[in-house]
């Protein structure tokens, strides 16, 4: 079941969700719209290799706006930290950045129960777009959760994304691969 504004207010009012900064215009009637950040990054190399960690590039967005063109990802994040105790979040791109041709997620969507951080967005365009920082980019809707969580993502040994950080987190699905002094990962 997706929590309503009355219960997403309840549980920021328990602490069950934290969202900073909280602003009230940003809740919907079942969701709330988080901003994009100040920090775009793009991965140095052409072609990326799953098994070893990818350098990026960042850069801080301008006043002017930065213009982003097809066929390059960007990494992006958001504004606000958040953190999720007891449900289940899911980040959707909002309707009017869809409709400028903007994907703000290629695979990650759905966070988990426990993850407490700013969120890292897998931007792409179909046509180029000038983004801003700032700009309205998701939608964090919240789901119930059946039954008791066993293991929460901020205890969670092998989560991979415990580290809070306002700047866009590369991926390191190389972690999951054995290495000198690793043990090998479930996938």
């Amino acid at each position: 079941m997706i929590l309503s504004d009355a219960r997403i207010r309840q549980a920021l009012k328990d602490r069950a969700i934290v969202v900073r900064p909280f602003r009230s215009e940003c809740l919907g009637t079942n969701s709330y719209d988080v901003h994009l950040g100040p920090y775009l990054a793009v991965y140095r190399r052409a072609a990326l290799d799953a098994r070893r960690p990818n350098p990026v590039r960042e850069m801080r967005i301008p006043p002017e706006g930065f213009l982003l063109i097809p066929g390059q990802l960007y990494l992006g994040v958001t504004e606000e930290y958040t953190e999720t105790h007891g449900f289940v979040p899911f980040l959707e791109g909002k309707s009017s950045l869809g409709r400028l041709g903007i994907d703000i997620h290629s695979t990650a969507g759905k966070g988990d129960e426990g993850f407490c951080n700013y969120w890292t967005l897998e931007m792409s365009v179909k046509l180029p777009v000038r983004v801003y920082a700032g700009m309205p980019v998701g939608q964090l809707i919240y789901f119930e959760i059946s039954g008791r969580v066993e293991r929460s993502y901020a205890t969670k040994r092998s989560a991979k994304y415990r580290r809070v950080s306002a700047h866009p987190a590369p991926s390191r699905m190389y972690l999951n691969f054995p290495g000198p002094g690793r043990r090998r990962r479930k996938r």
